[in-house]
């Protein structure tokens, strides 16, 4: 085969060429530091780039977003509910202090005072947000745990109670004793004030989640009896300045809507307290008591009852809202808030609020401050019958009078006092009940604090070896592809300057 010098210049302009390629790939690699640029470089290693790339961005962002954004929503609900904690343990301290012994006026005003604080304070920590969102209203994070100001929104609202809620309560009939004052205690309608008229009365009860219910609709009370038949109580209202408490064996069930009661006679009171589970129906409770009542005007700091029972809300323009009707069905399901933190990992951040701040922590408190202030009124009415006994030295019969209505301030003391230290004691119990179940949301904030910090170890362990992998799979070794580049260059100038001379030489000089 004859080898002409068209042939020697292609071969070598080709070889050439070649090289130049070679050391324009070394060099785009060397300034991109990637060992690709097309998928069509190496098809290999853009496809495991593209997945671990998607590895890369999926692990970032649960180590960069997810996670530090479930750490500050299980920050601040353990803010929060340790702020419960330390409210409800000084209601604790108080009922303690009220409870051990007599106490003097200033003491009961100091306890007085302190139990009114903490009671305004307990559902404020309740509407805790993060960005916005607040922590313990489950799915309805834009709206608020307690009312924020004073509203006027009707509300229907179903309770869904056990026999448990029903308890009984000391009832002083003071007559007309709260009314004397100086200026009327020798008039003819006081006068005649004496211990007989004095009496304690045990009542039994069901208190409400709510006072200052809507007086224009009775509660109804449904219930299943020993037969499995479903019974109704219908109450009869009253308010509270009629003397409900002394008349509720002759009515059946008297509802209160100022101080948000049902009060039982003792025939309606054996009838729900007899009632009992069956276990064979495991989806429906027959022990369950449901009250429906009505609620229209709500004080600033009021829990909304959406968050807690089957309720329905109406506006001003008729347009009704439903909340969860699955409580009355025994399918209801606890709204939880979960993060995905993880490959195939979720981690709940939320506590609800029927788990922590309870209806019943304010409640509570309300009967003591209102059992302290009747005590109160009637040292400060004793206090002035002394005072106008001094007075009235010389005066056999006003003596007489106030001796008598002193008599009767007294027994009521007694009584108001008695009242007060069992719902002092009682206070102790149900406040340490409701501190348990704070510190138990308490230990599972923590537990999932726990839990998500061994998840973002693991996730940092993964980003790190994810981005390993990416790295070793498109980053080049620089030192490497620096030495293979200069090996190319100087490949490439020595193949021109040999091509050169080669060249030179034709077909003529061997003639």
């Amino acid at each position: 085969m004859r080898i002409t010098n068209k042939i020697m210049q292609r071969n070598n302009l080709s070889n050439i060429n070649t090289n130049k390629i070679y050391q324009d790939k070394l060099s785009n690699q060397l300034s991109t530091e990637k060992k690709i640029n097309r998928p069509s470089d190496d098809p290999v290693v853009a496809i495991r780039a593209l997945r671990l790339r998607s590895s890369v961005t999926e692990v970032t962002q649960y180590y960069s977003k997810n996670i530090p954004d479930a750490e500050s929503w299980l920050n601040v609900t353990e803010g929060a509910l340790g702020n419960l904690t330390e409210i409800v343990t000084n209601m604790i301290k108080q009922c303690e202090k009220g409870s051990n012994g007599e106490l003097k006026t200033e003491d009961r005003q100091i306890i007085l005072e302190q139990l009114k604080a903490l009671a305004d304070e307990v559902y404020k920590t309740g509407d805790a947000d993060y960005a916005g969102r607040y922590v313990f209203t489950g799915y309805r994070t834009d709206t608020s745990l307690s009312f924020l100001k004073e509203t006027e929104l009707s509300y229907s609202i179903t309770e869904q109670l056990s026999k448990d809620a029903i308890d009984s309560v000391d009832f002083v009939d003071t007559g007309d004793l709260l009314d004397l004052n100086t200026s009327n205690f020798s008039d003819a309608s006081m006068s005649g004030i004496n211990e007989t008229q004095i009496s304690n009365t045990e009542v039994y009860r069901i208190r409400l989640s709510y006072n200052n219910c809507d007086p224009d609709s009775v509660p109804v009370i449904t219930y299943t009896d020993s037969d499995g038949n479903e019974q109704t109580l219908t109450a009869e209202m009253m308010h509270s300045y009629d003397d409900p408490y002394k008349q509720v064996e002759g009515k059946g069930v008297i509802y209160v809507p100022e101080t948000g009661e049902l009060l039982l006679s003792k025939e309606n009171y054996e009838k729900l307290m007899a009632v009992k589970d069956d276990e064979s129906t495991a989806t429906v409770n027959e022990a369950e008591i449901r009250v429906s009542y009505e609620k229209k005007h709500w004080d600033k700091g009021d829990l909304r009852p959406e968050h807690y029972f089957a309720c329905t809300a109406t506006d001003a323009d008729g347009n009704k809202t439903e909340y969860n009707s699955a409580y009355l069905t025994g399918n209801a399901e606890r709204q939880v808030i979960e993060y995905d933190v993880g490959f195939n990992q979720r981690i709940q951040v939320n506590s609800t609020a029927d788990e922590c701040f309870q209806h019943g922590i304010g409640r509570e408190a309300d009967d003591i401050v209102n059992a302290m202030q009747d005590v109160l009124a009637l040292e400060k009415i004793q206090s002035t019958l002394k005072q106008l006994q001094e007075e009235n030295e010389g005066d056999a019969d006003l003596q007489k009078t106030l001796q008598n209505q002193l008599d009767a301030v007294n027994k009521a003391l007694t009584y108001a006092k008695d009242k007060e230290q069992k719902l002092f004691e009682g206070g102790i119990t149900a406040f340490q009940q409701y501190l348990d179940d704070a510190n138990l949301c308490v230990t599972e904030c923590g537990t999932r604090g726990s839990k998500l910090a061994l998840i973002e170890s693991r996730m940092q362990n993964q980003k790190t070896t994810f981005e390993t992998l990416k790295s070793e799979n498109e980053d080049i070794d620089i030192t490497e592809v620096a030495i293979y580049l200069s090996s190319a260059e100087l490949t490439y100038e020595a193949a021109l300057m040999s091509t050169g001379k080669i060249m030179q030489t034709t077909l003529l000089n061997f003639i």
